[in-house]
């Protein structure tokens, strides 16, 4: 066994350099984060890309780790995970990372991803929580601060605006692994007061956060600002969901219980306590509490509107702030014994007024009220190569089921079935789940999906999502229906070198303008891909190509399409340059492409354009030392099809739009 281990070692220690399977692990990554922020739906990624930053600086050690935290890499099936668990108590702690190979059902790819988060450290006595002297003295400090400058001026600054157009965040974080972690962070949007008016403390949003984990039997504790996630998601869930993407391992859902709020979103968490404590090794029992004031419009001691943007601009902004106080507490009992989970969650909320918001024909069965309730049961059972996951949840008004069947038929091939149902009058505040909607609410559906690697390098995936709509939606003036599917196949000769092709269609129905309802079509959404992407050495080429084709009966067809390349090279030196050039043209909104870039640390920016123009950026990393980094990124874009941009308050006079982005960050 040692020599096979030797032999292992020797051979993958050739042929497998880490740093090209980092950059393959990211890469996955930043896949999925930007198929799921070309949804309607606005996502903050900071908090998960700040722990994807963190374990690739502090890596699992494969040794003494437990199921919970390798469930926390998405790419991991249940089967993998219980053999990666099963070889090291069997077989004693590995001396390399590149035993992997040697567990059952771990294929190439996957060792490949998993490899920068891992690391192989022998472990000669079982560590207890960190003694107070380690934590000041090996604890590792953060400092971040951001600046953006417009090099233009929008409308609303000639006399709404009420401060300059500047945007600025600083952040500090303490962390001593996953055992603590504090922070504060603060940040001043565009066109908000510094020191004046009602942000006469500074920034207009602040943020404070403690987490403790593993101390005892206190699993987790969190104070301040945090986050939650039971079950499915059917009852609560703030924190990162995934969904549907070209992988099925965006499908599942690992609820990952409480979690820090360090990031800039000014709307989903919760401030106040939250806790687990484990009773026995197979119960754990969460509760949690907050108490904090929100952003909203109230006439009359009624809440008419609940403000979820965070700007406070203007006047009129700054008139929502803090105009009413949200209270919510609840608890999990969480029962995990071989392959069986069990958990049964439930919160209780109110808000001090009676939430009474006027609502149109399409959201008559939206939320309303004061005083509010959701429970659910979730549960997860395995047998040999089949996983069966749900959760079933009910609320003051309706309820709401999901279930999901997953089959690993062998390595590299798996196939899944999901169905939800959750009634049109599901009353849910924080819940968020797997569907077409962002909420769990007025949908029923059937999802199924496939994924193979029949050949060498190649990798396919398919889905079909059947859904409807028992109630009116917007712009759907009856219950509806409607088809998703995609499709993808993935191409990788080479660890520098891979490309892929996907195919999305979807079909829904919409009310045809200037119709007031009377006239509905389906509408036909087609959305074509391809990517090249080239690694040699230090430099990074990445070619994409985009293709969306929209129509309606009885209306005109629209198309868009665009052309994006994008060169990235790390000198010899620690300085890092990418550049990104994209050309674009769309008929209408409808056939909008979108095309993500190189952002700042902690955040992932993929802007959605239509029209006609070009967008062009660059960004340059110098990494001073070990204790300073400088970031810098100038983007512009330049339309050729009008001479302002944006309305309202938002309007540019002029075809052209830059800025410039700063960032440092110093470590201690």
């Amino acid at each position: 066994m040692k020599l096979l281990k030797l032999g292992v070692f020797l051979s993958m220690l050739l042929i497998t350099p880490v740093l090209e399977a980092q950059n393959t692990s990211v890469s996955l990554w930043e896949e999925n984060m930007e198929q799921l922020s070309m949804d309607e739906e606005e996502k903050n990624w900071e908090d998960e890309l700040e722990e994807l930053s963190n374990r690739l600086q502090e890596p699992v050690n494969i040794n003494v780790t437990t199921k919970r935290e390798l469930e926390q890499f998405p790419f991991l099936t249940d089967i993998q995970i219980e053999n990666i668990l099963a070889y090291v108590y069997i077989h004693g702690q590995m001396q390399t990372i590149y035993e992997l190979q040697l567990v059952k059902e771990m294929d190439k790819r996957t060792i490949d991803l998993l490899l920068p988060f891992i690391c192989v450290i022998p472990v000669t006595e079982k560590k207890g929580f960190p003694r107070l002297k380690s934590l000041l003295k090996y604890g590792k400090q953060e400092v971040l601060t951001r600046l953006d400058m417009p090099f233009y001026t929008r409308k609303g600054y000639q006399k709404n605006y009420l401060g300059p157009s500047m945007y600025h965040s600083l952040r500090y974080g303490y962390r001593y692994g996953d055992y603590l972690q504090m922070g504060v962070m603060a940040e001043k949007d565009a066109g908000e007061p510094f020191f004046a008016l009602h942000n006469r403390k500074g920034y207009d949003y602040y943020s404070i956060y403690f987490l403790l984990r593993n101390l005892g039997r206190l699993k987790t504790l969190a104070v301040g600002n945090y986050k939650l996630s039971f079950g499915q998601g059917l009852v609560v869930s703030t924190d990162f969901r995934l969904g549907k993407t070209y992988s099925l391992s965006t499908v599942d859902n690992r609820s990952s219980g409480i979690r820090k709020h360090s990031s800039t979103d000014e709307y989903n968490y919760f401030r106040g306590a939250a806790a687990t404590v484990e009773i026995i090794p197979a119960l754990q029992i969460s509760g949690f509490y907050s108490h904090r004031s929100m952003d909203g419009v109230v006439e009359q001691g009624k809440i008419t509107s609940i403000y979820k943007t965070g700007l406070h601009r203007t006047e009129k902004e700054a008139e929502k702030i803090n105009t009413f106080a949200l209270q919510l507490m609840g608890g999990n009992i969480n029962y995990e014994m071989n392959s069986l989970k069990v958990g049964v969650t439930g919160i209780y909320y109110f808000f001090s007024h009676t939430y009474q918001p006027e609502l149109r024909t399409y959201a008559k069965y939206n939320i309303q009220g004061n005083n509010f309730y959701n429970a659910g049961i979730d549960y997860k059972y395995r047998l040999k190569r089949f996983t069966l996951t749900g959760e079933a949840a009910m609320g003051k008004q309706g309820y709401a089921l999901l279930n999901q069947l997953k089959y690993n038929i062998l390595t590299g091939y798996q196939l899944s079935i999901v169905h939800r149902y959750y009634t049109h009058d599901y009353w849910a505040m924080f819940a968020r789940s797997f569907g077409e909607s962002s909420t769990p609410q007025n949908e029923n559906g059937w999802y199924l999906a496939a994924e193979a690697a029949p050949f060498a390098h190649w990798k396919f995936f398919a889905s079909l999502d059947l859904f409807s709509f028992p109630w009116w939606k917007y712009r759907i003036s009856k219950p509806s229906q409607g088809v998703d599917a995609l499709f993808q196949s993935l191409y990788s000769p080479q660890r520098n070198l891979s490309m892929y092709i996907n195919y999305r269609y979807k079909r829904k129905e919409r009310d045809v303008a200037g119709t007031n309802g009377k006239v509905i079509l389906p509408t036909y959404h087609h959305r074509l891909r391809y990517r090249l992407t080239y690694s040699p050495d230090n430099l990074q080429l990445r070619t994409t190509v985009d293709y969306n084709h929209f129509h309606s009966r009885g209306r005109e067809e629209s198309q868009g399409y665009q052309f994006s390349q994008s060169c990235s090279y790390a000198f010899s030196f620690p300085l890092k340059l990418s550049v990104q050039g994209t050309y674009f043209r769309t008929d209408d909104y409808d056939s909008r492409i979108y095309a993500s870039e190189k952002g700042l640390l902690y955040t992932f920016y993929t802007p959605s354009f239509y029209g006609q123009g070009f967008r062009f950026s660059a960004c340059a990393r110098y990494d001073m030392n070990k204790a300073f980094m400088l970031l810098v990124k100038f983007g512009q874009t330049i339309y050729q099809d009008r001479e302002t941009i944006g309305s309202g308050n938002d309007l540019i006079q002029g075809n052209k739009k830059a800025d410039l982005q700063m960032q440092l960050r110093i470590k201690i």
